[in-house]
């Protein structure tokens, strides 16, 4: 397990707006006009397990071993934060000014970029691709600490944010609206209204969760709320070990492959409105350590339509106080953290849940709180982007799988909610 992320030292000279080396800054320029973008490969979307590929519950570890396995006790105190947590040095703000500014140059749009068209140095690129195995692979979370949003704008923060992210992985689409660069932000909707809003959308409180990025979540702060919006997050691992210690039946139910979760609308013709699959699932032939969680109470509380239309059973008494259970056990076992402007915040989204408090806004004319969102495919196979865990879905080795993909939406990158 990394205990620090590594420094990198400057490999570029160049004026701002550069990405330094020889060629002069008009024929980097075209140089980059000219690469082909690969993006035209859209997200896989959500899809149900496929029974065959489930590990039974008898043959599931009774318990979990290795780096994903954590204590937060071992991150909380200013002792411990250099475990997890890394303040951008001047060189390397200004190598990714650099880039960022080059590309603004370009002409090129924000959806084109990608690891093949955003070149970084090749230390900043070391320090991402570790970073990249310690998501992955290893304990699942990391703190970015003092990108100068302010100073860049909306504009240049979001081309900074998606070329980092082009090293961790393959952007995905977010929601039925193709959006690949997400906005967490209250944008006035009713967070009781769940069967049709999305309550990252809202103000309220989101309880320990995964997304369905298909296999890396990143969130940079943009503003902050007056009050709340703070982060908890928890190993999943930590969570089943606790529960098969002290509530094997618990565990049993949340590996059941009985669980419906809503798609709240966003399904292309001819799909269900929902996925059928475990809360925990390892995929057969995988190591214990790779037992992958997907779970989102919103996600099971709106299926009441379904349910009503005769479609799906309603949950049991059983997996209602699994539910109680997980959210109660997380909550026990979570390490706290604040996001302030600037913060980049990563998680795995196969071994580590997430949560929010509820928060209030500035007043008027200040701006609300808002993090631009990123899902960041990690499928497994080979190549530069691959190397993730096996699941239990069709889309495993899907370059873009995971994620929301209505039908033929092209993505889109806006730099506000919508």
């Amino acid at each position: 397990m990394l205990s620090t992320l590594p420094s990198a030292q400057s490999h570029f000279n160049a004026p701002q707006g550069s990405s330094g080396g020889d060629a002069p800054l008009a024929d980097q320029i075209a140089a980059q006009k000219a690469l082909k973008s690969a993006t035209n490969v859209l997200t896989s979307g959500q899809h149900d397990a496929i029974p065959e590929l489930l590990t039974p519950y008898e043959e599931l570890p009774k318990e979990i071993t290795g780096p994903t396995v954590w204590k937060a006790e071992d991150y909380r105190g200013e002792e411990n934060r250099h475990k997890w947590v890394h303040i951008w040095t001047e060189q390397e703000i200004k190598q990714l000014e650099d880039a960022s500014n080059l590309w603004l140059l370009s002409g090129r749009e924000l959806g084109e970029i990608e690891r093949s068209t955003f070149p970084l140095p090749e230390s900043l690129t070391k320090t991402l691709l570790d970073l990249r195995d310690r998501l992955v692979n290893g304990v699942g979370f990391y703190l970015f600490k003092g990108l100068p949003v302010r100073r860049w704008g909306p504009h240049l923060s979001a081309i900074a944010y998606l070329g980092l992210g082009s090293y961790l992985g393959n952007v995905n689409s977010q929601n039925g609206k193709g959006h690949v660069l997400g906005h967490v932000k209250d944008l006035g909707n009713d967070p009781t209204q769940i069967d049709k809003v999305r309550i990252y959308s809202t103000n309220a409180k989101q309880f320990f969760h995964t997304d369905s990025s298909g296999g890396l979540v990143g969130l940079l702060c943009l503003y902050k709320a007056l009050e709340g919006g703070e982060s908890d997050i928890v190993s999943s691992h930590a969570v089943w070990n606790e529960l098969q210690r002290s509530r094997p039946d618990v565990a049993r139910t949340l590996a059941s492959n009985e669980w419906h979760f809503d798609r709240k609308g966003e399904v292309s013709e001819g799909e269900n409105g929902w996925v059928k699959r475990p809360v925990y699932a390892l995929a057969k032939g995988q190591p214990p350590n790779r037992l992958i969680s997907q779970w989102d109470p919103y996600y099971i509380r709106s299926i009441g339509r379904h349910v009503q239309a005769g479609l799906i059973p309603a949950t049991t008494p059983e997996q209602e106080e699994a539910m109680k259970v997980l959210e109660e056990t997380a909550e026990k076992l979570s390490l706290h953290m604040i996001l302030d402007v600037g913060d980049i915040q990563f998680v795995a989204d196969t071994h580590v849940y997430h949560s929010r408090s509820a928060y209030i806004d500035m007043p008027p004319p200040n701006p609300r709180r808002q993090l631009f969102r990123l899902w960041l495919a990690t499928p497994e196979g080979e190549g530069e982007q691959a190397g993730g865990w096996r699941t239990v879905y069709k889309d495993s080795s899907h370059p873009r799988r995971g994620g929301i993909q209505v039908n033929q939406t092209p993505p889109k990158c806006p730099l506000d909610g919508e």
